[in-house]
């Protein structure tokens, strides 16, 4: 079997999100704007999603795409990601997402080159990491803009509400993020 093309599959992630939250597909397909047949063929799998497609079925699922392809594929403990992997989708605004992990792991991490959807609203369970490793970006955050360059690194605490850009041609972020299935916990102060 195509270890590759086996940890793409997220049908049955789909399903058992869906399930646990007791939602039809006909509610998921009108959270989502797409059709109950599309979304019966992806649970099944005889249908891929597309970047965009899958976005809209994790919002409507209360998730992220990063955690319903994570929960796609069994853990490795080692797993290489080349450069030349066919792992890497156009978004929506024509940019590039190359995911760098793969499976259901405790880290999850994205490199996005060129723009992407500047309107969409992150807000993650846990802890993010933005690095730009090219070009430079514009980060909204708590009320506030941040410009970052190559070299850049910005952290944001889990439940940061936050949107980003890219603000020249072929800019290249590296988004590292704990994965949405942790529980993070507080380490209790001194007493």
């Amino acid at each position: 079997m195509d270890e590759h093309k086996e940890s793409l599959r997220v049908g049955a992630a789909v399903r058992r999100r869906r399930r646990t939250l007791e939602l039809t597909l006909s509610a998921v397909a009108e959270r989502s704007g797409l059709s109950v047949p599309f979304l019966s063929q992806v649970e099944n799998e005889r249908a891929r999603p597309s970047r965009r497609s899958l976005e809209k079925v994790a919002d409507a699922l209360g998730t992220t795409a990063v955690e319903l392809l994570a929960a796609a594929d069994p853990a490795r403990t080692v797993d290489l990601v080349r450069a030349d992997d066919t792992g890497v989708e156009e978004d929506s605004a024509g940019g590039v997402v190359r995911s760098l992990v793969r499976g259901h792991h405790q880290m999850q991490a994205q490199e996005f080159v060129g723009d992407h959807d500047p309107g969409r609203e992150f807000q993650l369970r846990n802890d993010v990491l933005m690095h730009v490793t090219e070009g430079a970006v514009e980060v909204e955050a708590e009320g506030r803009a941040y410009r970052l360059v190559r070299g850049d690194t910005l952290y944001l605490t889990g439940g940061v509400r936050h949107r980003w850009r890219a603000t020249v041609p072929d800019a290249r972020v590296l988004v590292v993020a704990v994965g949405e299935h942790i529980e993070a916990v507080d380490e209790p102060g001194p007493k």
